[in-house]
């Protein structure tokens, strides 16, 4: 009588080696099942209808109130009108800080966060995030402006947390010095790895990412900005004489009032007044700038302010001369308004701005161009009025708020779906 052996299943094989592994290394092997469990039971029900996120965004400074604050304020603010969950992570103070308290959006507040490179507080402010991220549990981390986004990613891979970076333009963008672009590209080629996904405002960004081999394409998305949108009441009239200029940009090193002055230097044989909106270190500079040009008594230096829409609603013409930019609130902004907008050629600008349609586009630090292109609708109405209508109904088309928010959450439900199932997977291994 023979006798034959029977052959295990694939069930017994999994058993037998998950036995081994628990013999030959105990800790490494109930540490990773604990692990795997407890990701289990955090991962977000991802049954019929759409998942719920849970978000922390982290952004360098609460200071000053900028397009990145605004972009997050608002966004978080309509995810949680969604019934998703949103905690900021920043530092500093200021008025972000109390609009973000006033929509009930959970701050957590860092003490070594900062801008300026500092190796030492840098650690202290990764081992801050890191902590933080751990504490609160999010689905991912949403990451904003440069040094957050760095310290942020490299905290998030060591916890297995996905972090997005949202690129406001990056910083190796055409018209950042050369040098320094450098530095900043291979630093994030070098953080790349730790990046799960990359939104960019823009197309413009979203091509120089892949130039710059930052991350696979299939990593990177763009999701245009957006605005929501306001009463009527608070448009502007763009064919009211004598018309009234704008510009809404923080005196730095990116913006080019300068250019602006010097523009507005050669046209003032015709009506016209300018109001500057923002602040920052070269505030005194151009102030003297337009004293020495003669423009005086028709620039008008409004300082930060936190009722820009009423301020649009005064004016007649919209204007950004810039050096380097992602996708600017600030033209949205206008063509939410109704206001005609001219431009310079920087980053994603003539994504928003179309050339003689809505408004022009002009090539950076060109005085001779930019004074035309202004010239022409200061003594044109009519086509102020196209111009700013068809600027609005672009808006209206491209840049609601709601179309940023869906895009946006698409983006981040995807991340947390596939992280899911990833979790799950390895469960499973290990079981």
């Amino acid at each position: 009588m023979s006798t034959r052996l029977r052959q295990p299943v694939p069930e017994e094989i999994g058993r037998h080696r998950s036995r081994q592994r628990r013999r030959e290394q105990p800790w490494n092997y109930w540490r990773a099942r604990g692990r795997a469990d407890r990701r289990a039971s955090a991962a977000p029900s991802l049954g019929p209808g759409p998942a719920r996120v849970k978000i922390a965004y982290i952004v360098t400074r609460a200071d000053p109130l900028g397009g990145v604050q605004i972009h997050i304020r608002d966004l978080a603010a309509a995810l949680q009108e969604r019934g998703h969950s949103a905690t900021v992570i920043t530092s500093g103070q200021g008025p972000f800080l109390d609009q973000l308290h006033a929509q009930n959006t959970p701050v957590v507040l860092l003490r070594n966060l900062t801008f300026p490179i500092s190796p030492v507080r840098d650690f202290r402010a990764l081992l801050e995030i890191r902590a933080k991220i751990r504490e609160l549990g999010p689905d991912l981390v949403a990451a904003h402006s440069s040094k957050a986004g760095i310290l942020s990613r490299i905290a998030g891979a060591s916890l297995r947390v996905p972090v997005v970076l949202t690129a406001h333009g990056w910083n190796f963008t055409p018209g950042i010095p050369r040098l320094e672009a450098g530095v900043y590209r291979q630093i994030e080629r070098l953080v790349g790895r730790f990046t799960t996904r990359i939104i960019t405002v823009s197309e413009f960004d979203r091509r120089l990412a892949l130039e710059a081999g930052l991350v696979p394409e299939d990593r990177v998305t763009t999701v245009h900005n957006g605005m929501p949108d306001l009463s009527p009441a608070v448009r502007g009239d763009p064919s009211r004489d004598p018309p009234r200029l704008i510009m809404v940009a923080r005196f730095g090193a990116q913006k080019d009032h300068a250019t602006l002055l010097h523009a507005l230097a050669g046209l003032q044989a015709h009506a016209w007044e300018l109001d500057l909106v923002g602040d920052g270190p070269l505030l005194p500079r151009m102030m003297s700038l337009a004293v020495t040009l003669g423009l005086g008594s028709r620039v008008h230096f409004l300082g930060q302010r936190h009722d820009v829409h009423r301020i649009l609603a005064t004016a007649q013409v919209s204007v950004l001369a810039t050096k380097w930019e992602g996708l600017p609130l600030s033209i949205l902004e206008a063509m939410r308004a109704g206001l005609p907008v001219v431009a310079s050629a920087a980053g994603g600008i003539g994504e928003a701005v179309q050339d003689q349609e809505t408004g022009y586009v002009v090539p950076c630090g060109d005085v001779e161009v930019l004074r035309d292109r202004i010239a022409r609708l200061l003594t044109n109405s009519a086509l102020r009025v196209r111009y700013g209508a068809a600027g609005r109904t672009r808006y209206e088309r491209c840049f609601t708020l709601d179309a940023f928010v869906s895009n946006t959450l698409e983006v981040y439900q995807d991340i947390v779906q596939k992280e899911s199932a990833r979790r799950n997977s390895r469960v499973h291994e290990i079981r």
